[in-house]
């Protein structure tokens, strides 16, 4: 079952490892991807994201991505025999005929761009193809949902209802759609969210986020974001992280995800469901404890009365479909 995954944090922890001295690499690590795991699951695709965590960059966003793309090309140049980048849909079909596995590269941090066109057009032209508009904090685009520390040193997390797009985020909206960057709404408070559907025409993704009626975290997303991402033709990545599957637990179940997928699959129907681990940025017990046990997934999924086409359509279907007309 030829997989396709919208979100994993990987050259984010590679790089990391490096800046510490330690070996690390995209073939082969302790991590939960590497290229033995993708290919032991059968993957076409991986989606790498390019997280910057605003603390690590200090005050550089645009340095320190720019540090973690150089990070990714060495890694892709490195194995090339194995994986191929993806800057159109084409070179989806291309490293398929090869027998390579293919390499979307996003960016998980709307503010690496500084509030600047030109350089999400230059990120564009180093072959960035999707983008998160915020991860945790706000930014020159716009308003992640809130949070404050409570007194134990835990997050509160409550939705952002008011505070959605700037202007500049708007535009932002405009030239990624024009461009041919996907954009992705994950991490962004609701209001953004909605600033999204109203401002755009194309398809759009989650590419990590699950169903907020099962998990009542404002990371996830209500059944009526769930309606018009599926109407749309947006496609969402189902996050295998315990702490957006189920309240109070530290581990993630199959029968987890499973819930959360048949939830989606019942509110905006079998096209708008897709995989979006987040592999390397989350934390916790799982089941599904790297790349290489996707199986177990697809297996559950039929045992659970998922048809062999929906769960080809979840499994890559989907995102393809949605690749091959953005890109």
């Amino acid at each position: 079952m030829k997989a396709v995954d919208m979100h994993c944090d990987t050259i984010e922890a590679i790089y990391e490892a490096h800046r510490r001295g330690e070996n690390a690499s995209l073939r082969e690590n302790d991590r939960m991807v590497d290229l033995k795991k993708l290919r032991a699951g059968d993957y076409e695709l991986q989606t790498f994201a390019l997280f910057t965590h605003l603390e690590k960059a200090a005050g550089r966003p645009f340095e320190y991505c720019m540090e973690l793309l150089d990070t990714f090309y060495e890694e892709m140049e490195a194995h090339r025999e194995w994986i191929g980048p993806v800057r159109c849909y084409e070179d989806i079909l291309e490293n398929r005929r090869q027998g390579r596995m293919s390499a979307l590269l996003s960016i998980e941090e709307g503010a690496v761009c500084q509030g600047k066109l030109a350089l999400l057009r230059d990120f564009y032209r180093l072959g960035v193809r999707m983008m998160t508009l915020t991860w945790n904090y706000p930014n020159e685009l716009g308003w992640p949902s809130r949070r404050s520390r409570k007194e134990d040193g835990s997050w509160l997390w409550l939705p952002q209802t008011e505070r959605g797009l700037t202007e500049t985020g708007l535009l932002f909206l405009e030239e990624m759609e024009r461009l041919g960057i996907i954009i992705d709404v994950s991490h962004l408070g609701d209001a953004g969210i909605r600033d999204v559907l109203l401002h755009t025409k194309k398809p759009f993704v989650a590419s990590h986020s699950n169903a907020r009626a099962l998990r009542n975290h404002p990371r996830n997303l209500t059944d009526e974001m769930i309606r018009q991402i599926g109407a749309r033709g947006g496609v969402i990545g189902i996050n295998y992280c315990p702490y957006f599957l189920e309240e109070g637990v530290e581990t993630s179940r199959i029968s987890g995800i499973l819930k959360h997928m048949e939830h989606i699959k019942k509110v905006g129907g079998i096209g708008c469901l897709g995989l979006g681990s987040d592999f390397d940025g989350i934390v916790g017990e799982l089941e599904i404890k790297d790349a290489s046990c996707l199986p177990a997934l697809s297996a559950a999924m039929e045992k659970a009365g998922f048809s062999i086409g929906e769960i080809e359509a979840v499994f890559g279907g989907n995102a393809l479909r949605l690749f091959k007309e953005l890109l």
